[in-house]
C-alpha cells in the first residue's frame, strides 16, 4: 500500500509481525538478502506482473513490440519519521522510455526534462554533425579546413557538456554531506565517471531516503526479464551493486552508516 503523503514509500501488504529488523545495513557488493528485502522484492515483482500503467518489453511475453531490454530493479527497506516500516522501489536507467513512474523513486538528476541543457546540447551536437556531413560531401580544400575546425569545436563542446552533466549529479549521505559525480570519481583510478553512473537503483534509493528523512535498513537488487546475450543475469535472481558505476558512489553515500562487513 502506497502512502499518500509519500507516494514512493510503500507499506508491506503482508503481515510483518514475525520479521525482525536487520542489525546493520546490507553490504551492497556481496550479500544474502534480508527476509524483509525478500518480502519487498516479492511484492515489487507482483507489481511488475500486474501493473497496467506502462509497457516495457522485458522479453517475458511472446509477440510484445519493441526491443527486448531486461532491467535491474532494487528495493530499500526503510522506516519513516513515524517509525513505520516500508520499502522504496527503483529501476536502473530508464523504464518504458521514461524516468518517472508511480511507485518508483525519481532519478538523482533528470536529464530528460524538456528544455534541459542536455537536450539543447545534444541538438547542437547534431547540428554540428549535419554541418560536417554536408561539408564532407563538397570535398574541396576550403571544406576540409572547415571540417577540421568544426570537429574540434564539436569535441570540445561534447566534453564540456559531459562535465556539466557530471556536475549536475549530486549525492547525499546520512550525515548530509553532498558530492558531485566528478568529486566522487576523481579519487578513483580512472578519474572520470563512466557513462550511466548515478542512474543505477542503489544510488537512487539511498538518495531518496536521505532527502525524505527515511532510515535505510536493508537493500537488495534483482534482474527482471531476459538477459542480454553478452551477460549472465537471470530473471528474478538477486545481484550485488556494480563495482564500476556504483562502488565509488556508495562508498560516499554509506559513510556514517553501520554496514555489515564484507563476507569472508
Amino acid at each position: 500500500m502506497t502512502n499518500l503523503e509519500d507516494p514512493c514509500f510503500t507499506r508491506f501488504s503482508k503481515s510483518i509481525e514475525a520479521y525482525s529488523l536487520p542489525e546493520r545495513f546490507t553490504y551492497p557488493f556481496e550479500y544474502e538478502p534480508h527476509p524483509l528485502s525478500v518480502l519487498a522484492t516479492e511484492e515489487l515483482q507482483n507489481h511488475l506482473e500486474t501493473q497496467t500503467e506502462w509497457n516495457h518489453n522485458f522479453g517475458l511475453e511472446q509477440g510484445q513490440e519493441g526491443k527486448v531490454i531486461g532491467k535491474m530493479f532494487g528495493v530499500l527497506v526503510v522506516t519513516n519519521a513515524k517509525e513505520e516500516l516500508g520499502y522504496l522501489s527503483a529501476f536502473s536507467g530508464k523504464l518504458a522510455g521514461g524516468n518517472h513512474h508511480s511507485k518508483f523513486v525519481p532519478p538523482v538528476y533528470d536529464a530528460l526534462t524538456e528544455g534541459s541543457f542536455l537536450n539543447e546540447g545534444m541538438q547542437r551536437l547534431n547540428q554540428m554533425g549535419a554541418a560536417i556531413k554536408k561539408l564532407q560531401s563538397e570535398n574541396d580544400i576550403a571544406s576540409q579546413q572547415q571540417i577540421k575546425a568544426l570537429k574540434t569545436e564539436r569535441r570540445d563542446f561534447s566534453v564540456s557538456l559531459q562535465e556539466l552533466l557530471f556536475d549536475s549529479y549530486s549525492f547525499l549521505n546520512q550525515v548530509g554531506e553532498e558530492k558531485s559525480l566528478r568529486e566522487i570519481f576523481k579519487e578513483t583510478k580512472h578519474k572520470n565517471p563512466p557513462s550511466g553512473a548515478g542512474d543505477c537503483a542503489a544510488p537512487k534509493l539511498l538518495q531518496y531516503a536521505f532527502q525524505h528523512k527515511l532510515k535505510p535498513l536493508a537493500f537488495a537488487e534483482f534482474w527482471w526479464g531476459l538477459s542480454p546475450k553478452s551477460y549472465f543475469w537471470e530473471h528474478k535472481h538477486f545481484y550485488p551493486a556494480c563495482d564500476l558505476k556504483c562502488k565509488p558512489i556508495l562508498k560516499h553515500m554509506l559513510e556514517g552508516m553501520d554496514v555489515y562487513p564484507k563476507p569472508q
